[in-house]
């Protein structure tokens, strides 16, 4: 009886052990700098969970997933997550430094740091210096990559649903910086050729032509206002702006919003105090200065100089060192 009533009572405690696992992800962060008041956690392709950062970049919620193929937004910048049910995830992160600052802890923590590690190290690959590689050179570091990639999934830790995704996510993104850098090489072949003109709608009033600005270098800022990676580099093109003030080159921002989003683009410039010349272009994606870029991605940036040939079809994005270091000699 003894026995029967002990063994009653280890299955008792083995259901009831299996009854509290959590059915749900507790994820926390603590961001400094944070962007916003609100993130996003997309399971899927689907938004899951809208949470409230409080005055101290701090948030702490639960949520279900379906999968453990994530993401999450905070309105100009995105990551991926790997989030599985049961997992007590913390991130910590400056979001000044978003990629670069990103570490977690806690349950689910080993697979979502390998995950950030494989992001940084992508996002190295699609740098200017990267694309001007011949083939043999771009060749190796690619198959660097792999080597790299593999390296990583190795721990018998991992969970097998992170190893099958993130082989897939190898694959993909082999093919996509192929694909970037073919895209690359044919916007070089602009260089050293007259730019297109264009007659954009100026925020200031009036129109504003590429022609107009004949004599100084212009930097030329393809943009969006739902566009997250465009408005993550406003603060960096503002310190450019600031630093090159009064020197013999103009700043244009040509937002390629929808017609329907006109006024959000008055506003946005307006609620911002966006220097610079701000320009509404005339067809959105469809506009001829834009299909004549080959533009299929912004932000993008073109630089042009005073006799109205391309200096650079493919410019550095603001936050690149490189900008400055070509503009300072440029600007002697």
């Amino acid at each position: 009886m003894k026995k029967l009533f002990i063994a009653g009572l280890v299955l008792f405690s083995t259901l009831n052990v299996i009854g509290q696992s959590k059915k749900y992800v507790t994820f926390e962060a603590n961001i400094a700098n944070r962007n916003g008041d609100v993130i996003k956690i997309i399971n899927n392709g689907k938004i899951i969970k809208t949470i409230t950062v409080n005055e101290k970049g701090i948030f702490k919620d639960t949520l279900v997933v379906d999968g453990g193929r994530s993401r999450l937004s905070d309105g100009v910048e995105t990551t991926e997550l790997f989030l599985k049910n049961g997992d007590d995830l913390k991130l910590k992160m400056d979001a000044k430094q978003f990629d670069e600052s990103i570490v977690y802890s806690g349950k689910g923590s080993l697979e979502n740091n390998i995950l950030a590690q494989r992001i940084l190290a992508d996002e190295k690959l699609y740098d200017n210096s990267v694309l001007t590689l011949d083939d043999a050179a771009f060749n190796k570091l690619i198959e660097a990559k792999k080597t790299a990639d593999l390296a990583r999934l190795k721990n018998k830790k991992l969970d097998p649903e992170f190893v099958k995704i993130e082989t897939e996510n190898g694959v993909n993104a082999v093919a996509e910086i192929s694909e970037y850098r073919q895209q690359a090489q044919q916007m070089a072949k602009l260089n050293n050729s007259p730019s297109p003109d264009f007659d954009y709608e100026n925020h200031k009033g009036g129109k504003t032509k590429l022609s107009d600005l004949k004599g100084k270098y212009v930097y030329i800022d393809l943009w969006a206002t739902w566009c997250g990676p465009c408005r993550a580099e406003i603060p960096y093109l503002q310190k450019i702006e600031e630093k090159y003030h009064g020197k013999n080159i103009e700043f244009v921002s040509v937002s390629i919003d929808a017609l329907k989003d006109h006024d959000k683009w008055q506003k946005f410039v307006n609620d911002k105090q966006l220097g610079g010349i701000k320009l509404f272009s005339d067809n959105e994606w469809k506009s001829a200065f834009v299909t004549s870029y080959n533009v299929t991605g912004i932000p993008r940036f073109i630089l042009i100089d005073p006799k109205g040939n391309v200096l650079e079809a493919n410019a550095s994005r603001p936050s690149s060192p490189e900008l400055q270091v070509q503009l300072d000699t440029l600007l002697k």
